[in-house]
């Protein structure tokens, strides 16, 4: 029994402990832990909206990335297009020249070749003319001055 008197006495010198734990707990939870659940519910949700904002911007960053690039692949496209037009046009135009040129150059050579013609029968007939003057002129040497050139042939 003497036991259980002690073992009263602590517990009822312990019952003020108890009581001032009790609101302990109660103040700790009214003043800490509710607002810093709060504050830390409220940067959980500022930080999981920032990744999500992070997320979206990383996206839209990529859909400009793709669009630029399809961009640049179409001036690309365009600027080889352009440049192989202006290279046809030009080889048009080196083609169109040279066959002008050429016909220049066949009407030339032409022109050329029908006064080398011209040249030569005029140089023929003068061969011819002057070698019948010549031959007529050896046999006169020739052939004694009394004797007629027709007569000896």
């Amino acid at each position: 029994m003497e036991m259980l008197n002690q073992l009263g006495g602590l517990v009822l010198g312990a019952v003020p402990t108890m009581i001032l734990f009790l609101m302990l707990v109660a103040a700790y939870g009214l003043l800490v832990r509710r607002p810093l659940e709060r504050v830390l519910a409220e940067r959980r949700a500022r930080t999981s909206g920032a990744v999500e904002q992070a997320r979206n911007a990383i996206s839209e960053a990529e859909a400009k990335t793709a669009g630029y690039e399809e961009s640049l692949r179409r001036a690309r496209a365009e600027l080889f297009a352009a440049r192989e037009k202006r290279m046809k046009q030009w080889s048009a135009e080196r083609d169109r020249a040279l066959a002008e040129a050429r016909a220049g150059t066949t009407e030339k050579v032409q022109a050329a070749k029908a006064e080398i013609e011209q040249s030569v029968a005029v140089a023929q007939l003068q061969i011819e003319e002057m070698s019948a003057e010549l031959s007529e002129k050896i046999l006169r040497a020739v052939m004694p001055a009394g004797t007629r050139p027709e007569a000896a042939q």
